[in-house]
């Protein structure tokens, strides 16, 4: 009988564990494997100054609005200076209306991008515009009215509190007062909730947000245990809370509240941060930031939330990534400053100033 060699049997032993172990790697390598993700890019495209028209754009070209330092104004996507309106006292704007108005404004002539007057509101307060909706707040400070682009009173809400917090999206609008109560108003006038969301040792409202179908509505309430709360809107019954967290610190400064498109998370500011709400998986981030945060704005496109927040002279633009990432974050000094977000354009004004930069995944 012939034996095996005792070496040849241990390097073939040795060879098939090779082989083995290089059809695991290779699989895995093959299993595993995933594209390299694109990373987000954003081109600096042109910077203009507000203080020199540039050329007239078309009637119909759609036009984005700025409000920086005692100026209004409109420009192009392409970087023209429509209108440069200066103002004395105060100024409201948006993509559809502007009105300049004084200190004891007893009527409000309610213009369009174009310059041309369309509705003139014999009503003494001050104007608000919140894209197409129109609104006038009245000197007693508790009361507020929206009307018609005819000028016709839809709806006016007057309570015997100061307004301290509003918001208003095509789904409705939203009012917080300084005794702690939440009204919430639909689109047509009708109020569908009024109650006092409560919780803290002091009531008060110092932030309220809406979402843009109206169905969900975020407020800061309270003072010693202040808290964050969404509820979402029962037409004639007590409001279904949703998501409720008390705030690392208390502030007496009126913050923002914005949720973003779909509804699915919404953003608050708070003293030291911002915080964040993700609906659907019942979760919560914070983000610290300092100051306060003056505009959040959505790139739909990229998936994308911008942030500007203001301490003092300083301006911060946080870029987030959903649901908590930061991305990229950039200050600059300033004594005033606006963020829009417009597709794939980042529209950023400082001073007297505009520039417009590009989004891309590369």
């Amino acid at each position: 009988m012939k034996r095996k060699n005792p070496i040849l049997a241990k390097d073939n032993t040795k060879a098939k564990i090779a082989v083995l172990v290089g059809v695991f790697c290779f699989l895995y390598i093959i299993f595993s494997f995933k594209p390299l993700r694109e990373e987000i890019h954003l081109t600096p495209d042109w910077t203009i100054a507000i203080d020199r028209e540039g050329l007239s754009p078309e009637s119909d070209e759609d036009l984005v609005p700025f409000k920086l330092g005692q100026a209004i104004g409109y420009f192009s996507e392409d970087g023209r200076i429509a209108s440069c309106i200066p103002y004395s006292f105060n100024a409201a704007i948006s993509p559809v209306y502007y009105a300049v108005y004084s200190s004891d404004n007893s009527h409000t002539d309610v213009k369009t991008p174009d310059g041309n007057t369309v509705l003139s509101l014999d009503a003494p307060g001050f104007p608000f515009f919140s894209d197409d909706r129109i609104f006038v707040f009245f000197p007693n400070g508790s009361s507020v009215a929206r009307y018609s682009s005819s000028g016709d009173k839809i709806w006016e809400y007057e309570d015997y509190s100061p307004i301290t917090a509003f918001s208003s999206t095509k789904g409705g609008s939203v009012i917080g007062f300084a005794d702690g109560q939440l009204v919430s108003i639909t689109s047509n006038g009708d109020i569908d909730q009024q109650y006092y969301p409560g919780g803290s040792e002091f009531s008060a409202i110092y932030g309220v947000g809406i979402s843009e179908d109206g169905s969900l509505v975020g407020c800061i309430s309270g003072l010693k245990s202040q808290r964050f709360i969404v509820s979402k809107r029962v037409s004639g019954g007590h409001p279904k809370v949703l998501f409720h967290e008390y705030l690392p610190a208390d502030s007496n400064t009126i913050r923002l509240v914005k949720f973003n498109s779909d509804a699915s998370m919404v953003f608050y500011n708070y003293n030291g941060g911002l915080g964040i709400a993700d609906l659907k998986e019942a979760r919560s981030a914070h983000v610290p930031l300092s100051g306060t945060v003056v505009q959040i704005e959505e790139s739909k496109d990229f998936g994308l939330m911008f942030v500007l927040s203001r301490d003092g002279n300083q301006y911060t633009v946080t870029v987030l990534e959903p649901f908590d990432q930061v991305i990229s974050s950039t200050s600059f000094k300033a004594v005033n400053s606006f963020l829009l977000v417009k597709e794939k354009f980042v529209f950023i004004g400082r001073d007297n100033k505009i520039s417009r930069l590009t989004v891309s995944n590369r």
